[in-house]
């Protein structure tokens, strides 16, 4: 920590120098670095950016576009496969050729970032960050993230690298799953309780029958689906999972404190039966029927016109829907309670998040001006920009800055255009508008629960104490005076709803072809007979469904990838009870 803050006030001293000889715009930002870019790097060059983690394909543009241009005069070219579709195809098409890409995003499971250095895919950045602040400040989780690859060398940077507990959360106020609903609607429904899956179907389909009344819109559906994250298994029918404690690894389902390890495919499993619920839900004509066809895309502009009523996850529904003007009317999504959920909950990674890494291609143009542009993505100022998709305040001087008394706050455009708003863009920022100039990468370096060192408070603005403080509206004062507290995260802690699986560097390693084979063919046959069993015309299909899914992996060999599943998913919490041990909360400390 000591290293993070005179890095910063270095930082801080040279800003101050640049500032003094030149003018300021009228938000209060520096024009001086504007062609620093240009100045250090002579040459303009577009950067392939293989990028397992985004949801958008394209040249990066607008505001983030602007800040990488001015500071490395270099654009983004993002090849993401959740938008070109073909799943690990794309994958092992460009890995085949040679050319991954030039920056490579990573989900490192099955051992995917040693293939690439035995592959000789990616570059060894020993050199290229020798001396640079990511190695001062991150050392340590860089090094766990390469000490067992197959050849020694710092060959990727893990992702959401913490200084806090293992054993604590590493969410801000919303957990990352959850059941958000409309709430404006639940409340005109009385707050009904649900005990269970059941109850909250009866209340989705009492909210639809209000919502389209109101809205005079028959378009209005309880629940969207899409495929694009579709792998193992179906994507959409986990996160009902996860809201009971468990999350996938492979066709495992496992309990976040090691207590249970479902397979999939089992007639009473956990997956079984949230399909069971989506296919009553579908029977009750509550699914959206585009669900087959429409992408993560077309979903997000759903929710920003609140035309679907339940939302696994805040960071969707709320950056979409909740702005300042729908808040204040009282309209928005916020947690719901069913009673016997227990939502996962990511624990923090102090030797950093392994299963997502960021690395350079051995075919970079440019491998020098990529080792700055990563060591930048882990500075204050890196995290603050490109970790707004994740949930960071953005630029200083537009969408927030700091007081007289050193507190960071929103200005009136920042509480107008985050978390992600179609607001517009002044000129000098880059134009267009907010939202679709966030970075796309969707890469989370470090924790945004940790503390900015030039505020002294978390990155994530909704947690600063000026955002909860001036963050009270209709919405908020409903569900927490409905709820008695004052977050969700609070809410979900005091009443015991969530449980941690504390963070830990494991990610699965490389698994032999012959496994690889069977999963490809086991995974193909389970989310094409999960879709079907959502929308089956009746009981009866349903189970003849489920039965083929299970006859045909099972006859392809679903068992044996199972015991390597079983095997990892254990290995992963001895990790996580290592981790817990190693790094825990001051209270445990205490005992």
């Amino acid at each position: 920590m000591k290293k993070k803050i005179m890095s910063a006030l270095l930082c801080m001293t040279l800003l101050m120098s640049v500032l003094m000889g030149c003018g300021k715009t009228k938000q209060g930002t520096t024009t001086a670095l504007s062609d620093s870019g240009n100045r250090k790097y002579k040459d303009f060059i577009t950067v392939d950016v293989f990028d397992e983690l985004a949801n958008y394909q394209g040249i990066q543009s607008g505001w983030f576009a602007k800040i990488v241009k001015d500071k490395f005069n270099m654009e983004l070219n993002i090849i993401a496969r959740n938008v070109a579709g073909g799943g690990e195809t794309l994958y092992q098409t460009r890995s085949a050729a040679g050319d991954l890409g030039e920056l490579i995003i990573l989900d490192n499971s099955n051992g995917k970032l040693n293939d690439l250095v035995t592959s000789g895919l990616v570059m060894d950045c020993t050199d290229l960050m020798k001396n640079k602040d990511i190695m001062k400040n991150y050392g340590s989780a860089i090094e766990k993230l390469n000490e067992d690859l197959s050849q020694e060398g710092i060959w990727a940077f893990p992702n959401s690298i913490s200084d806090q507990a293992a054993t604590e959360p590493s969410e801000g106020l919303e957990p990352t799953f959850g059941p958000y609903i409309r709430w404006d609607y639940y409340g005109e429904l009385g707050y009904p309780e649900m005990a269970a899956l059941d109850d909250f179907l009866d209340v989705l389909e009492d909210m639809q029958k209000l919502a389209r009344e109101k809205e005079g819109n028959d378009k209005i559906y309880a629940i969207s689906l899409f495929k694009d994250w579709d792998d193992n298994m179906m994507n959409n029918a986990k996160q009902f999972c996860c809201m009971y404690g468990y999350d996938e690894v492979g066709f495992v389902l496992a309990k976040a404190d090691g207590s249970d390890y479902s397979s999939i495919i089992d007639s009473d499993s956990i997956y079984t039966n949230v399909l069971k619920f989506l296919y009553k839900a579908n029977q009750r004509g509550l699914v959206d029927p585009d669900s087959t066809t429409q992408n993560y895309d077309t979903l997000q502009n759903k929710y920003t016109k609140g035309e679907v009523l339940y939302c696994p996850w805040p960071w969707l529904a709320q950056n979409k829907f909740n702005t300042q003007e729908n808040k204040a009317a009282g309209k928005g999504y916020m947690l719901a309670t069913i009673d016997d959920m227990n939502i996962f909950s990511y624990g923090n990674c102090p030797e950093g998040d392994s299963k997502r890494v960021i690395a350079i291609g051995s075919n970079a143009k440019d491998p020098e001006r990529l080792a700055d542009f990563i060591d930048w993505l882990y500075s204050p100022e890196g995290i603050e920009l490109n970790a707004q998709a994740n949930g960071a305040a953005g630029i200083q001087g537009l969408t927030w800055e700091k007081g007289e008394d050193g507190k960071a706050a929103l200005t009136e455009y920042g509480k107008s255009a985050l978390p992600s708003n179609e607001v517009d863009v002044p000129e000098e920022y880059g134009g267009g508008n907010w939202k679709d100039g966030v970075s796309a990468l969707n890469f989370k370096p470090v924790n945004l629960g940790d503390i900015d060192p030039g505020i002294g408070e978390p990155y994530d603005w909704q947690v600063w104490e000026t955002t909860i403080a001036n963050n009270v509206t209709p919405l908020s004062e409903d569900w927490s005076a409905h709820n008695n507290a004052d977050t969700a995260m609070n809410y979900l802690r005091k009443n015991n709803l969530i449980i941690v699986a504390p963070g830990s560097s494991y990610a699965t390693p490389e698994e032999d072809s012959n496994i690889t084979t069977i999963r490809g063919q086991c995974k193909a046959t389970i989310v094409e007979n999960s879709w079907k069993m959502i929308f089956a015309k009746d009981d009866d299909e349903f189970t003849s469904l489920l039965n083929t899914m299970q006859t045909t992996a099972n006859g392809l060999g679903y068992d044996e990838v199972l015991k390597v599943d079983k095997k990892s998913a254990r290995d992963q919490n001895d990790a996580r009870v290592a981790s817990a041990e190693a790094y825990p909360s001051q209270n445990q400390r205490k005992e």
